[in-house]
C-alpha cells in the first residue's frame, strides 16, 4: 500500500497566532508534525501553506512544502490544490494529518490508510477511539460520531450521540473523532465541487458535507486516543513538557 501524507498549515489562528511556527523542544511545529508523519509508511511527506514563513521552516529542516492560495474554506479545498500541483492519479491515497498533531502516533497514519484500502466502496476513511468521560462526552469542542455494522460513519456531532436514554446522559459505547481523514484523490479532486451541506454549516463539520451527498466514510476504530493536539498556548505547554521528560 503507498500512501502520501499532506499537511496542511495556514498561519492564521485566533486562539494561537502563528501556530505552525511555535517552537516545540528547538523545532517549528510543523517540523515536528512531519517528522512523526515519516516515521508512518507514507511514500511522501507534504506540507500544503499558504504562509512563505511556513514554506521556508519547512526549507529549512529538509521539509517539502508547497505554496497553495490563502483563501481555502478547509483543508480538504487545500488538500485539492495540492494533489494537483503534486500531480497524484485519480486512484492514489492521500492521508491529511493535520499540522496541529505533533505527537500523532505513525501507527495510527498507517492504520487509516489501510482501513481506506480495505473498502472500496468508501471515499474517505477517519479514525475514532471509545470515549469513557461524561465531560468529553457532553463537551461540543469534541467531536463524537457513530457507525453503522459495517464500520463506516453515519453522522459526526459536537452534541452527544448516541444519546443513551436510560443512562442520564453517561457514556455508552460512544466515540470520539479523531481530525485523521484518508481520501481517494480522485474524490479530493471532486470535494470542493460539492455543495456546502445545511448540516455541515450548523455543526461546523466538513466530514458531513461527504456523508450529505450519499459517499461513505470508513471509519478505524484505535484501541488508543491520540497524543494531544495543539489548540491554545495551554495545549503548547503541555506537549512541551511532554517532549522535553
Amino acid at each position: 500500500m503507498s500512501f502520501t501524507v499532506i499537511i496542511p498549515a495556514r498561519l492564521a489562528s485566533t486562539r494561537l497566532p502563528n501556530k505552525p511556527l511555535a517552537d516545540i523542544a528547538g523545532l517549528p511545529m510543523i517540523v515536528r508534525v512531519a517528522r512523526r508523519a515519516a516515521q508512518s509508511g507514507a511514500s511522501r511527506i507534504v506540507v500544503a501553506t499558504d504562509a512563505q514563513e511556513v514554506a521556508a521552516a519547512c526549507a529549512a529542516h529538509g521539509v517539502q512544502a508547497l505554496m497553495t492560495r490563502a483563501d481555502h474554506p478547509s483543508g480538504s479545498d487545500r488538500l485539492a490544490e495540492a494533489i494537483e500541483q503534486l500531480g497524484l492519479a485519480d486512484e492514489a491515497a492521500v492521508v491529511n494529518v493535520q499540522g496541529d498533531e505533533p505527537l500523532i502516533a505513525p501507527a495510527m497514519i498507517d492504520a487509516c490508510a489501510a482501513t481506506l484500502a480495505a473498502q472500496p466502496d468508501c471515499v474517505m476513511a477517519t479514525v475514532a477511539h471509545a470515549l469513557t468521560d461524561p465531560s468529553e462526552f457532553a463537551n461540543p469542542n469534541v467531536v463524537k460520531l457513530v457507525t453503522d455494522k459495517a464500520g463506516r460513519a453515519l453522522y459526526f456531532s459536537r452534541a452527544p450521540i448516541a444519546w443513551w436514554r436510560d443512562g442520564a446522559g453517561q457514556p455508552n459505547q460512544a466515540l470520539r473523532h479523531v481530525g485523521l481523514y484518508a481520501y481517494r484523490a480522485g474524490f479530493l479532486r471532486r470535494f470542493p465541487t460539492l455543495a456546502v451541506s445545511p448540516l455541515e454549516q450548523i455543526e461546523s463539520l466538513e466530514q458531513l458535507r461527504v456523508l450529505w451527498h450519499g459517499e461513505r466514510i470508513a471509519v478505524h476504530l484505535s484501541a488508543e486516543r491520540p497524543g494531544p493536539g495543539v489548540d491554545t498556548p495551554e495545549d503548547l505547554e503541555r506537549v512541551r513538557l511532554l517532549l522535553q521528560a
